[in-house]
């Protein structure tokens, strides 16, 4: 079996004029100590780009949480602010969590505002994050002992075989559990591109110990073919103790819609970066969703593509075009 991929497609490209792009971010540090809560800077915001100028922000929002080990959330803050977000308090970010946004949160959620996608991440950025801070003792530790001394990489425990296609029972991710050496190479580069100033928000840039969920979905309306084109990019990294960053996930996602009835017509997905060598088989059955209404995918993902009929990263970078509609009509409505 071929090795998992392990090379980024960054930076993103430089927008086209007449799309919109939303980015979104989660990211997450230790400001207490590893043996502390984790803070989680939410950040998100859909930019227009006319034909003639450089960006209008059409939409942004930001959140502010800290969660215990296990998850559970013990304060959070955001902006637009919604009386819902207290309700949140108290929960665990899991996929419970997400049932729980769409309850008390029900204005962010039906409107598409880029804020859901940012708290909608808490679930996955809660989980992947552990990644980050047993890597970053690991470095710590290494760093710290001479050549002859250097103990085992640290392994971070998997989650129970069955969960995902990459963890399906008698893979190599349940069998041997994940090396934090075995994706060293994998390089996250930096999603922001020089040629592009506009291109991203501003990221929460924490010292230490640090992950990031990071998300861009550029939509454009070909009038002339009658489709909607959609370009979306999607990685978990790592703060390494150089100041570069460690690639977790990565995946590109292409995606073509017709404009009246919404249907999917091509998926094309591409693996960029994955921990297992079983985890690109997962792409095929994306395949799966070719036919349905883009407005639907988010359930459509859930009921055709769950467990280890999918991949939860892929499934994660799927259910967010959920919004692509209510994306396009804020181009047809937007100024030239």
């Amino acid at each position: 079996m071929p090795p998992p991929p392990r090379r980024t497609a960054n930076p993103a490209p430089v927008r086209t004029s007449g799309s919109v792009r939303r980015t979104s971010s989660v990211d997450v540090s230790w400001p207490d100590g590893l043996d502390g809560e984790r803070l989680f800077v939410g950040a998100a915001r859909d930019l227009w780009t006319p034909v003639a100028g450089d960006g209008l922000v059409l939409s942004q929002g930001r959140f502010e949480a800290r969660l215990t080990a296990d998850k559970t959330i013990t304060a959070i803050v955001a902006e637009p602010a919604s009386p819902g977000i207290a309700a949140l308090v108290g929960a665990r970010a899991g996929g419970h969590l997400r049932m729980l946004l769409r309850e008390v949160m029900p204005e962010i959620a039906s409107g598409a505002h880029p804020l859901y996608l940012a708290l909608d991440d808490l679930s996955g950025s809660a989980l992947v994050s552990t990644f980050a801070s047993a890597q970053w003792l690991a470095a710590e530790r290494r760093s710290g002992e001479r050549e002859s001394e250097r103990t085992p990489p640290t392994r971070v425990t998997t989650p129970p075989a069955d969960v995902c296609w990459g963890l399906q029972a008698g893979s190599s991710g349940v069998t041997g559990n994940l090396d934090t050496g075995d994706i060293a190479d994998a390089d996250a580069g930096d999603v922001r591109n020089p040629l592009d100033a506009m291109g991203w928000h501003a990221f929460f840039e924490p010292t230490g110990a640090g992950f990031r969920r990071a998300r861009r979905i550029d939509v454009t309306r070909d009038e002339a073919a009658g489709v909607i084109r959609i370009d979306s990019a999607f990685q978990d990294s790592a703060a390494r103790r150089d100041g570069s960053r460690l690639a977790i996930h990565e995946y590109l996602l292409r995606v073509t819609a017709d404009i009246a009835t919404l249907e999917v017509l091509l998926i094309a997905p591409e693996a960029r970066v994955l921990p297992f060598p079983e985890c690109p088989g997962a792409m095929a059955n994306v395949q799966r969703l070719v036919g349905c209404n883009l407005a639907a995918i988010r359930e459509e993902v859930l009921a055709q593509l769950r467990g280890p009929e999918g991949c939860t990263h892929l499934n994660d970078a799927l259910r967010a075009l959920a919004d692509v509609p209510k994306l396009m009509h804020r181009i047809a409505a937007s100024p030239e």
